[in-house]
């Protein structure tokens, strides 16, 4: 059952993959690419893996992918144009894609990947979630808090060079805009009405 399952989702896999770079409408790649990621997640649960399938299904399905979405519906974007050099890069893209093949052939055949046996069961009892934070907060607790560490400066930095004054640079002041009254900006005239000259 695990096999069928495993080469059912696979196929769906390529076919939803191959879709993302041949549909003719941006939209319709986009939900091809959110098929991949849960054909991907699907994948890393039967490889008793649920941890990173929730992940990839959060991160980039609930998150990456709804923001794809926005900008291809929101960006008007001329296909025609974009795909003036499909048949032009055609060959090569084909030459990459054989030779990534052959080499994962060529990986999957060697004595250390062939013999490789099915992971072995967990029980029922087994908590993936639970294994992967008590080896992250342990064995790896100081690499850890070092990415987060250089993740925090790397977003402290970012938010610097934004917010960093450039000259002739416009800025608006909101507190100044929200205390704006009407006596500020409308003068009301009054003016004499004008008599109309009569005709001759």
């Amino acid at each position: 059952m695990e096999s069928f399952l495993f080469y059912l989702f696979s196929t769906i896999l390529l076919v939803a993959a191959t879709a993302v770079i041949t549909v003719r409408h941006t939209v319709r790649a986009a939900l091809s690419l959110v098929l991949v990621f849960f054909t991907s997640a699907a994948l890393w649960v039967l490889l008793e893996a649920e941890f990173l399938a929730v992940t990839l299904v959060v991160v980039y399905v609930g998150a990456v992918m709804v923001l794809f979405l926005f900008v291809v519906m929101m960006i008007d974007t001329n296909t025609t144009v974009l795909r003036e050099g499909f048949t032009k890069y055609l060959p090569l893209g084909v030459l990459v894609a054989v030779t990534m093949a052959a080499e994962m052939f060529l990986a999957l055949g060697s004595p250390g990947f062939g013999g490789m046996a099915a992971p072995a069961p967990h029980p029922a009892s087994y908590n993936n979630v639970a294994e992967l934070g008590s080896i992250l907060y342990t064995q790896y607790v100081y690499p850890f808090e070092l990415a987060s560490v250089i993740l925090l400066v790397a977003i402290i930095a970012a938010i610097a060079l934004t917010f960093r004054r450039r000259p002739g640079t416009k800025y608006q002041d909101p507190a100044r805009q929200v205390s704006v009254r009407r006596a500020d900006c409308v003068r009301l005239v009054q003016m004499p009405a004008a008599r109309k000259t009569p005709a001759p």
